[in-house]
């Protein structure tokens, strides 16, 4: 008589639950895929530039393949102009989630420059793409079909909450929004791009948050007293 030849009990059989296998299949969720490596891309051409940046590093710190990234965005330079495109979509999303229209002028326009230091100060890769592409000379940004576009809000925006003032008699007439504009981000851009450089020079703590506090303050009655009717 042949011996009983037993079968090996499954996990399942046993009552345990079935093991997952050590690496499962990514899900298909290509926008969520593309958002990954995108916030990957934002920090490793931050630190490194387009030059020193690495397709291999992004690919392993989203657990995808070089492949899959090239699938998306084409090539190393349109993985690096929609990292530099999403950069400022991210500042105008921002902005865009303001109630401003239900504040004052005066207490918009300080909300606005608050939320724009803030937004500059904690996220230091933003700037440091932004230079990257400054030493580039706007090469790649040029390129872009949609970067007016996107940040065309913010001008309309501040634009609102200025003419809001001058019709309220709070802000002088004759200022033009896009130069506004343009010293709320010098501001708050040389805050984070340079303090390296000039917490050394001048030996200040630069990185606390009583001086961070302070100069958020200062930066924002540099505006206000800018545009408030004398």
């Amino acid at each position: 008589m042949s011996p009983t030849v037993r079968k090996p009990v499954q996990a399942a059989e046993a009552g345990q639950p079935r093991k997952r296998a050590a690496a499962e299949p990514r899900t298909n969720d290509p926008e969520r895929t593309k958002a990954e490596i995108l916030r990957a891309a934002i920090v490793e051409f931050g630190e490194k530039g387009l030059a020193g940046g690495r397709i291999d590093e992004i690919a392993a710190a989203t657990h995808t393949s070089k492949r899959m990234i090239y699938y998306y965005f084409g090539s190393k330079d349109g993985l690096y102009l929609a990292a530099l495109e999403q950069s400022y979509a991210r500042v105008r999303d921002t902005e865009m989630q303001l109630r401003l229209d239900d504040m004052d002028p005066q207490t918009a326009l300080r909300c606005l420059v608050t939320v724009m230091f803030d937004h500059h100060l904690d996220n230091e890769h933003y700037i440091r793409i932004v230079m990257s592409e400054n030493i580039n000379r706007g090469r790649y940004l040029k390129q872009s079909s949609k970067i007016q576009e996107l940040n065309r809000p913010a001008i309309t925006l501040l634009r609102s909450i200025y003419d809001r003032g001058v019709a309220a008699g709070l802000f002088r007439p004759g200022l033009d929004a896009t130069d506004i504009h343009a010293s709320i981000s010098a501001l708050s851009f040389f805050n984070v791009s340079n303090r390296h450089t000039f917490g050394l020079i001048f030996q200040q703590d630069n990185q606390s948050p009583a001086y961070q506090a302070n100069r958020r303050e200062n930066v924002v009655q540099m505006i206000l007293r800018y545009v408030r009717h004398p």
